[in-house]
C-alpha cells in the first residue's frame, strides 16, 4: 500500500550529511542575476577593470566566469589575482594548475607569491591576511580600483557563528561587508546572498574545473566546525538563509549606530595634519554612552596605530572618565595619550608607542610610524627619520626654539618625524623648521603628510540581503 502523509511523519529521520547538504539541488546563476548582484556595489567607471581573487576553489572559478563575462559586457576587463600563499607544499602546484585553467578561458591572470618563513599555527588566518596584503598591494600598483572576493552565504553563515562563540559585539555580529572601502581598492562581494550549492551548480553548467583544499576538512579550524554543524542546525530552522538574514539585521543596526557616531565625529572632534586630535569634552559628556565609547574607539585607532581598537575594561575606565567629568589628568591607552589641554580633551600619539628611526634616500618616501608619508627633496644625503625627542628638541638653535614653541601643543612634539642627518637635525615638517645653511644644495622642500591606517570616520557599513 502506499505510503500515507500521516505515516511518513513517523518515520525517523536521518540527520543529512554536510556533504549531503552541499549537493541540494540547486540552479545556476546566470549572466542576467549576477548583473543585479553587482548594482549595489557600484558605481563602476567605463570600460572598468576588476581584479578577481581566484583561489581555484569552486566559488572562485565561478566568481571569475561570471565576472569576466560582465566585464565584456561593458567593454571592460578582469585580472585574475592568483596567491601562492606557500603555507601548505602543494600550494605551489596547485597555483600553477589555476593559472592554467584561467588561460585555457582567456581571461588575464596575475601569479603573487607569499615570500616569508613557514608558519606552523592559524594557517587560515595567516593564508588569509597574504592574500589579502598581496591582492591589496598590487591592486594599488596597477591603480585597480576594485577587487572581487567570491565570500558567499554559507561563509557569512559561518562567520556569524564563529562571532557568535566569540562574544563579539554589533559590528562583528554584522558579519561580512558586501563592500569596503579603505585605502586600497574596494573590496566587493557579490555572492553573499547566494548559497555554495548554486556556485557549485553554475561552475557545474559550464563545466569549469576546481580545486579541493583539504584543509576545508580539517576540523582544527573553528570555520571547518562551524560548517559541520550546518545540517544540525537547519533541522531546527538555523540554516545559512535564516543566520545571513540575522546578520544583515544586525548590519542595519550596525549603519545606523555609525552614521551616529560620524555625526558626533564631526561635531565634537577636530583632527591635526600633525596626527593629533582635540576632543570637546562637554559634547562627549552629552553623548549616549554607545555612541560616545565607540567614537572614542576610533579616535584611537587614528591616532594609534594598533590593528584593532581596545575594548574590554580598559576602555571602559577611559570612557567613564572622560563621561564623569572634565580629565583632571593624563592617561594613555592604545598607544595614544589622552590629557586635558585648554577646556577640552588631547589625544596624541604615545611617544614611547612611536617606530623607531628609519632610513630615507634624498628624493625618497616612505611611511614611518604607521602614519606620516614622509618625504625628502632631490638634493642633499641619505637622512634618518625618527621622533622629535628632548635631544632632537635641543639641537634646534635657541632662538628658533622659542618661536616654534607655540606652534603645537608641547605633548605632541615628542612624537613628531624630524628628519636628521649626520650633521644633527635637519628638519620638522609639521613645525615648520629647516636649519639654515645646510652646506650643500637642497632641492625641494621636506614633507610629512599624516596618513592614518584608520580613519577617523570610516567608509559605512555596506551589509547583503540574503537571496534566494
Amino acid at each position: 500500500a502506499p505510503l500515507g502523509a500521516d505515516e511518513f511523519e513517523q518515520l525517523p529521520q536521518a540527520p543529512l550529511g554536510a556533504d549531503e547538504f552541499e549537493q541540494l539541488p540547486q540552479a545556476p546563476l546566470g549572466a542576467d542575476e549576477f548583473e543585479q548582484l553587482m548594482v549595489p556595489l557600484g558605481p563602476f567607471e567605463k570600460g572598468p577593470t576588476l581584479a578577481v581573487g581566484v583561489s581555484g576553489g569552486p566559488d572562485s572559478m565561478a566568481l571569475c566566469a561570471l565576472a569576466d563575462d560582465w566585464a565584456r559586457r561593458r567593454a571592460g576587463r578582469i585580472l585574475a589575482l592568483v596567491v601562492d600563499h606557500r603555507l601548505r607544499p602543494e600550494s605551489g602546484d596547485e597555483a600553477r594548475r589555476v593559472i592554467g585553467w584561467l588561460g585555457g578561458l582567456g581571461i588575464a591572470h596575475a601569479l603573487l607569491i607569499r615570500h616569508g618563513p613557514d608558519i606552523p599555527v592559524a594557517v587560515h588566518a595567516t593564508a588569509r591576511a597574504a592574500r589579502y596584503r598581496l591582492m591589496g598591494d598590487y591592486c594599488r600598483d596597477k591603480a585597480i580600483l576594485h577587487l572581487l572576493l567570491a565570500h558567499h552565504r554559507d561563509d557569512q553563515a559561518e562567520t556569524l557563528l564563529l562571532r557568535i562563540a566569540g562574544a563579539s559585539g554589533l559590528d562583528g555580529l554584522a558579519a561580512m561587508a558586501a563592500v569596503v572601502e579603505g585605502l586600497g581598492p574596494r573590496l566587493l562581494r557579490p555572492l553573499l546572498g547566494l548559497p555554495m550549492a548554486r556556485l557549485r551548480a553554475t561552475l557545474a553548467a559550464r563545466g569549469l574545473p576546481s580545486i579541493d583544499d583539504p584543509s576545508n576538512r580539517n576540523l582544527a579550524y573553528g570555520r571547518v566546525r562551524m560548517r559541520r554543524l550546518a545540517p544540525i542546525l537547519a533541522a531546527d530552522g538555523v540554516d545559512a538563509e535564516r543566520l545571513t538574514r540575522t546578520a544583515a539585521a544586525l548590519g542595519r543596526a550596525r549603519v545606523i549606530t555609525e552614521g551616529a557616531v560620524a555625526d558626533f565625529l564631526a561635531a565634537a572632534v577636530t583632527i591635526h595634519p600633525a596626527g593629533f586630535c582635540r576632543l570637546d569634552g562637554d559634547a562627549y559628556r552629552e553623548a549616549p554612552d554607545e555612541i560616545a565609547k565607540r567614537a572614542l574607539a576610533r579616535m584611537l585607532l587614528c591616532i594609534g596605530t594598533a590593528a584593532y581598537g581596545p575594548r574590554g575594561e580598559r576602555l571602559q575606565r577611559l570612557h567613564e572618565a572622560l563621561a564623569d567629568g572634565p580629565l583632571t589628568a593624563g592617561r594613555t591607552l592604545g598607544g595614544c595619550r589622552i590629557l586635558p589641554h585648554k577646556q577640552a580633551v588631547l589625544l596624541c600619539r604615545e611617544p614611547r608607542a612611536v617606530s623607531g628611526p628609519a632610513r630615507l634616500e634624498a628624493g625618497g618616501s616612505l611611511l614611518w610610524d604607521g602614519r606620516f608619508q614622509v618625504r625628502a627633496g632631490n638634493g642633499g644625503k641619505p637622512m634618518t627619520v625618527r621622533r622629535l625627542d628632548r635631544e632632537g628638541w635641543s639641537l634646534i638653535p635657541k632662538p628658533d626654539r622659542k618661536a616654534l614653541r607655540g606652534r603645537l601643543p608641547g605633548a605632541v612634539r615628542p612624537s613628531l618625524p624630524a628628519l636628521y642627518d649626520l650633521d644633527g637635525i635637519v628638519a620638522v615638517p609639521h613645525l615648520g623648521y629647516m636649519r639654515r645653511g645646510l652646506g650643500y644644495e637642497y632641492d625641494g622642500a621636506c614633507s610629512a603628510e599624516f596618513r592614518p591606517a584608520r580613519s577617523l570616520a570610516p567608509a559605512a557599513f555596506a551589509f547583503a540581503a540574503a537571496a534566494g
